[in-house]
């Protein structure tokens, strides 16, 4: 069975969340752990957290997908930008002890002409302070477009991070269809290679979620913008591939297409249609 969702509105709360899901056939979806722009998080309702849970264990939901806010940067030069992505990240996986068992995803930063290297650091220091043995929430590094001072465009900037965090077992990475072939990896051509590649670098173990989203810009353009699913450069037939490919078929989806919900039904009725089991 295909696994597959898309990024929804946490505003009418989680159990809306996994009902609008069921309307649009998903069987798991992603969400902001907060205000996307901001740092504003509202308040968990537990009663509200188990009836989501309760719906997605009736309905055999794939794992969930929370993602940090666009705020978090903990790699900056400015160090009152780093303590944010410290205390945001720390009481983002605090909140998902709610829905243990499931995964957080955040990019990585930019290091603000600091250099990679520096960058790199101030990553997995954080990391390492976060990271505790009682959250029950594996952390995705997110890959990256490479566009200006942005940490994640290569593979090998993410096994870097990843090698200096203590406890390894609780990091993965989300890979982004758009992301990967605006930083120049040939998806669409050479998905064999690239996937290749990603495993003698970081290892396919920790590939854990695709971000499946189609790309405005031609490869190695460096630009981060996302297109409907078949209408932008990397185009259905390679999406097909990658969503068949078997490194990556039993894992989950997750669309960030420019879409509401009757689009992302569309897609996902699409890309069904397009899947063998």
């Amino acid at each position: 069975m295909l696994s597959i969702g898309c990024h929804l509105s946490t505003s009418k709360g989680f159990l809306a969340m996994g009902k609008d899901a069921l309307s649009i056939g998903a069987n798991t979806f992603q969400f902001f752990t907060r205000n996307p722009r901001g740092s504003k998080a509202k308040a968990i309702d537990p009663k509200d957290a188990r009836s989501l849970k309760e719906l997605m264990d009736e309905h055999s939901f794939a794992t969930i997908l929370a993602h940090a806010p666009y705020t978090l940067n903990p790699c900056s030069s400015q160090e009152k930008t780093r303590e944010f992505a410290k205390i945001t990240m720390a009481d983002d996986l605090e909140r998902m002890e709610y829905f243990p068992g499931n995964m957080y995803n955040f990019h990585p930063g930019s290091h603000t002409d600091q250099g990679v290297s520096i960058g790199i650091d101030e990553i997995a220091s954080m990391l390492n302070t976060i990271l505790d043995k009682k959250y029950h929430t594996t952390v995705l590094l997110e890959t990256m477009s490479g566009k200006g001072s942005e940490i994640g465009g290569r593979f090998e900037e993410l096994i870097e991070i990843i090698d200096r965090v203590e406890l390894k077992e609780k990091m993965g990475v989300c890979l982004d269809t758009c992301h990967v072939y605006d930083a120049g990896y040939d998806i669409v051509n050479d998905l064999d290679g690239v996937l290749d590649s990603f495993d003698k670098i970081i290892g396919i173990e920790k590939l854990k979620a695709i971000h499946l989203n189609d790309s405005m810009n031609p490869m190695g353009s460096h630009k981060d913008r996302h297109q409907k699913i078949g209408e932008g450069n990397i185009g259905l037939e390679a999406i097909s591939g990658i969503i068949n490919h078997p490194k990556l078929k039993k894992l989950p989806f997750y669309l960030e297409t420019p879409n509401e919900l009757s689009g992302y039904a569309k897609e996902i009725e699409l890309l069904k249609s397009k899947y063998s089991d």
